[in-house]
């Protein structure tokens, strides 16, 4: 199946860039001939696996390549390899905890740590939510290529709302995660539920793609500082980071 073959091979050359590239660029890399390498990016954009970015006359991953990421996090190696970390971090900070990965322009939490005494919150386990609106899905945005942003959020249709708060338009996402690069890591307060605020940090593959976030929601009303939380979060995302790309764990640093 050499077509299947070329298109896998397509996927996989796409994955491994830090951003969208020109069709030259996959072809020289790959060695498959200009006139197949149409044919089959035409085909992958039609099922959505990758999007064409005409301006810049590049391609790269479509929201269908993030449901594959999402659909192999739901089958439990993500999941088992947090659920620990997760548990001990709510421990220590006092405050729920959650993992979740991106699929499409949402996040879906697959693993969910209640802290005692803390508020309800709308996350469990299989909810999905905008992730413009929250800490989990902008610490993943930010460390995308923000063609690759483009591609998601191309305009104003593109944003769901919850409570009147929060970017609604592609400059406005642009600006909120443009901050969260500059500080480090995500923050959302009053944007998904009033009266509660997350911090959020990205957890990175092998070549600095996110694969999850980690987040913590405390109340926006409360005495709790967002950067201290956040750089005890910021350990614990690096730490699964590691685990899943097969390092030996450093709990020295968790």
């Amino acid at each position: 199946m050499p077509a299947a073959d070329q298109a896998l091979r397509i996927l996989s050359f796409l994955a491994r860039q830090r951003g969208p590239v020109a069709a030259s660029t996959v072809a020289g890399a790959l060695g498959i001939p200009r006139s197949s390498l149409y044919h089959l990016l035409a085909t992958l954009e039609e099922h959505g696996f990758v999007v064409h970015l005409p301006v810049e006359r590049r391609w790269g991953l479509g929201v269908a390549a993030f449901e594959l990421g999402g659909g192999y996090a739901r089958q439990e190696p993500l999941a088992r390899l947090g659920r620990t970390l997760l548990a001990d971090l709510v421990d220590r900070v006092g405050e729920s905890g959650h993992l979740a990965v991106m699929t499409g322009r949402d996040v879906l939490y697959i693993v969910e740590e209640r802290a005692p005494r803390r508020p309800a919150l709308v996350t469990d386990v299989g909810v999905r939510l905008p992730a413009h609106l929250t800490a989990s899905g902008r610490s993943m945005l930010a460390a995308l290529p923000r063609e690759q942003v483009r591609a998601l959020y191309p305009d104003a249709v593109a944003f769901a709302d919850r409570t009147g708060r929060g970017p609604a338009r592609p400059r406005e996402l642009r600006d909120v995660l443009r901050e969260t690069r500059d500080r480090g890591y995500a923050l959302e307060d009053d944007e998904v539920t009033l009266g509660l605020a997350s911090v959020g940090v990205a957890v990175l593959d092998h070549v600095g793609w996110p694969i999850a976030a980690i987040a913590v929601t405390f109340s926006s009303a409360g005495e709790r500082d967002a950067a201290a939380l956040a750089a005890l979060v910021e350990p614990v995302a690096a730490e699964l980071g590691r685990r899943i790309r097969g390092a030996r764990p450093s709990a020295s640093e968790i």
